[in-house]
């Protein structure tokens, strides 16, 4: 293998990779239903042309067989008249249009054909590129999606990379460990607190135990100490006595004797 062969294999090589990278396929999509464009027009230009060449010699056709037919009868009536001279020449005129006329009629059909054949082309090209159209619209937008989620992967792992994210991380972090140590402080300052005042009002019980207690101490010292010497034992005991029947009620306990008869009733 040559030294410019190689150079020139590797000179293509390049450029078909640059232009593989340079493609766009929004833009390439667009580009080749614009070239189908063109080509329709050449095409219906084309069609155009063929028809009218048709309708042409389809003229030129009819025109040479009605030559045919007048010299015909021109060579008939020149016979007629006893004018064989004539009518010879008017027979070789008719046969220069019937040749004129048989040719014009196989260029035609060849013409129709060709037109038949130009105008299916024109119809195929059609439906292709009114197919490529819808299908252009569909391939953009998911060219697009692709490009928009390529471009989405690609900045999700640039921030994973990126030293500003991982800052932004560890600043979060710090935040969370001081709000965790400031709700911990004031736990345990509340925690404090509330055994403070538990601890006052415990000593405030205390004190109203003790303040209980000696008031019963000091009733029970005045029950027990002695009458004085004005007081007869009569009259104490009296005052006892009476004190007690004061107590028990009789109401009361009749009361309670006609509960106990109902309810005996009941049973």
């Amino acid at each position: 293998m040559g030294f410019f062969d190689r150079l020139g294999r590797l000179v293509r090589a390049n450029l078909n990779d640059l232009v593989s990278k340079a493609e766009d396929p929004v833009k390439i999509l667009d580009q080749s239903v614009a070239d189908m464009q063109a080509d329709l027009v050449k095409l219906r230009q084309a069609v155009s042309m063929a028809i009218a060449s048709q309708k042409r010699l389809k003229s030129q056709a009819e025109q040479a067989n009605n030559q045919a037919k007048i010299w015909y009868e021109r060579a008939e009536l020149a016979l007629k008249k006893g004018e064989e001279d004539l009518a010879k020449e008017a027979l070789g005129r008719r046969k220069t249009f019937t040749e004129s006329f048989d040719g014009l009629a196989k260029q035609l059909q060849g013409q129709e054909g060709q037109v038949e054949m130009l105008k299916r082309s024109l119809v195929r090209l059609e439906g292709k590129i009114a197919e490529a159209k819808t299908k252009k619209d569909m391939l953009k937008a998911r060219a697009q999606a692709a490009k928009a989620q390529q471009q989405l992967q690609s900045a999700v792992g640039d921030m994973g990379s990126n030293s500003a994210m991982a800052a932004f991380e560890r600043m979060e972090d710090k935040v969370e460990a001081l709000e965790a140590s400031g709700q911990a402080a004031a736990e345990l300052a509340g925690a404090d607190l509330e055994s403070q005042f538990a601890a006052l009002e415990g000593n405030d019980d205390l004190d109203d135990e003790l303040n209980l207690l000696r008031q019963k101490l000091q009733g029970g010292a005045e029950a027990v100490a002695l009458p004085s010497s004005d007081v007869s034992l009569n009259d104490l005991n009296k005052t006892s006595f009476d004190e007690e029947i004061e107590v028990v009620k009789v109401s009361e306990v009749d009361s309670d004797l006609e509960e106990l008869k109902k309810s005996l009733e009941k049973n």
